[in-house]
């Protein structure tokens, strides 16, 4: 039964989320109607921070009145710092006290600043954590939706406003996520963040992520790398500042290390030279100025690592596909974006939605190119798992976050045999290559650590693939096919800037 004041359920939705609530029911959710009512406010937000928009304008992008927006958005309550700087050595109790990874208190103890956590990754990660107990906020600038704007991309998936998020998240489950809007780079901001909320580990996804966004031209590239290495550091201050036994949790990416002609350990190599042995860190080839970002972030969080002795994992991470999550899809208003432009999308991702609009996939070059790949609801148990298990102080633990390796070709061949079977007719072109890489090559990375820890895969199966073709079926056209082809070549990019939005 329903009170006066719980919103009725989603009748007028029942034929528009069709797909939605099959794409739902096989990630095991049943869509039911809200069960609380909105919360009178918000949780509650940080001031806005005016450091991403300096950047930016800096950088030649201009935000116009969306940096406004993030202030106006709520009244916003100031974090006291006072003058003498209160030291937060809050620590979660031991994974062996809690009753189960996917219990509502598995995470009883620990508090988690999702940085980034509007994003793709992040959303879906804070609200698989909030889900299980652990104590969440969120922290993020609002850049991504903005590089929409500035670019004419949208996600193929409505999304709505985060504030509108959180809040829809407190109706459906009865938990609470902090939200704190500023950016990281400013880094008054984040210390009050990190001051007010104390927590115990602090995930960060808060970067730009785009290979190709960061090959446009020189000022995205400066951007990229001002805003990823510069962000990351502040955290690192902030966690030695505030809360020194934060355990620190980095999303950095497998194309670090680029495609070597050996094979590609967890973080470290063990050699032997003129007859001396050490481990070393694993020679990173990052093939973007966004890759080399990641490089930059590693070498930095090692060396705080060794001198500060923080607690540090790096997860190296494949590319992500999926879009429902069990908590994504327990209601429309939280269903994650889905990128399908050439700038933003991912592999897997961005060949469904050609096949499901009847544009033939776009494989670049020979199509060769191998990469290590994992479903979005593997990247928030990978996550957990990091939560759950952090590093000893003074050390960084280094895992390889995927599950599967395909090549490009192997990706379109699988979505071709799926689209079939839904009756669909895809089809694959061969597109030259705007990227500068190897087409054809040795790749053979390892994996272990994460499933030694208790990671089960979801591996890439045809009732995924169903899936996720329905729900890209249901919102296909949303799908704007000028986006589709690459637009940014990496030995184009020039000093100017580049717009390849649609006109």
């Amino acid at each position: 039964p329903h009170s006066s004041h719980t919103p009725p359920p989603y009748h007028h939705l029942h034929i528009a989320m069709s797909a939605f609530t099959m794409a739902a029911a096989a990630v095991g959710v049943n869509v039911a109607p809200a069960r609380r009512s909105a919360a009178a406010k918000t949780n509650s937000a940080v001031r806005a921070s005016a450091g991403f928009t300096s950047r930016a304008a800096v950088g030649g992008v201009s935000l116009g009145p969306a940096s406004a927006k993030f202030a106006a958005a709520r009244t916003v309550s100031i974090v006291s710092r006072g003058a003498a700087l209160k030291v937060f050595a809050v620590v979660a109790e031991p994974p062996k006290a809690r009753t189960g990874r996917d219990a509502p208190d598995a995470g009883k103890g620990q508090k988690v600043m999702v940085i980034g956590g509007d994003g793709y990754c992040g959303w879906a990660t804070a609200l698989h954590l909030s889900n299980r107990g652990y104590e969440v906020a969120i922290v993020d600038n609002l850049c991504r939706r903005t590089f929409d704007d500035q670019l004419g991309f949208n996600s193929l998936t409505p999304i709505v406003g985060i504030h509108e998020r959180v809040r829809k998240w407190e109706q459906v489950s009865g938990k609470k996520i902090e939200l704190y809007i500023g950016d990281i780079c400013d880094y008054e901001f984040l210390g009050a963040t990190f001051e007010n909320f104390a927590p115990t580990a602090a995930v960060h996804f808060g970067e730009q992520r785009s290979a190709p966004y960061s090959m446009m031209d020189r000022t995205r590239a400066v951007f990229t790398q001002t805003n990823n290495v510069m962000g990351t550091i502040n955290v690192m201050y902030a966690i030695k500042e505030f809360a020194p036994e934060c355990h620190l949790v980095k999303l950095g990416t497998m194309g670090e290390y680029g495609t070597p002609n050996i094979d590609i350990e967890e973080g470290y190599l063990t050699i032997t030279h003129n007859g001396r042995t050490d481990t070393l860190p694993y020679p990173k080839q990052g093939g973007s100025f966004y890759h080399l970002s990641k490089c930059h972030d590693s070498a930095n969080m090692l060396f705080c690592t060794k001198a500060w002795k923080m607690r540090t994992t790096d997860l190296n991470q494949g590319v992500v596909y999926g879009v429902a999550t069990e908590e994504t899809m327990m209601a429309p208003e939280l269903i994650n974006r889905l990128d399908y432009d050439a700038v933003f999308g991912t592999a897997l991702n961005r060949f469904c939605i050609q096949a499901a609009v009847g544009h033939p996939m776009t494989i670049y070059g020979k199509g060769g190119q191998t990469r290590g790949f994992l479903d979005i609801r593997d990247t928030v148990r990978c996550i957990q798992i990091a939560c759950d298990n952090p590093a000893p102080p003074g050390d960084m633990l280094i895992y390889n976050q995927f599950t599967e390796q395909f090549s490009v070709n192997q990706l379109a061949e699988l979505i071709s045999t799926a689209g079939q079977k839904m009756g669909l007719e895809p089809k694959m072109i061969n597109v030259p290559n705007p990227r500068t890489e190897l087409e054809e090559h040795y790749y053979n990375a390892k994996n272990s650590k994460l499933k030694d820890l208790g990671l089960e895969p979801h591996y890439l199966e045809d009732s995924l693939l169903d899936s996720l073709l329905k729900v890209v079926i249901q919102y296909k056209d949303r799908v704007d096919q000028r986006l589709i082809l690459p637009g940014v070549n990496w030995k184009e990019s020039a000093s100017v800037g580049k717009n390849v939005a649609a006109q």
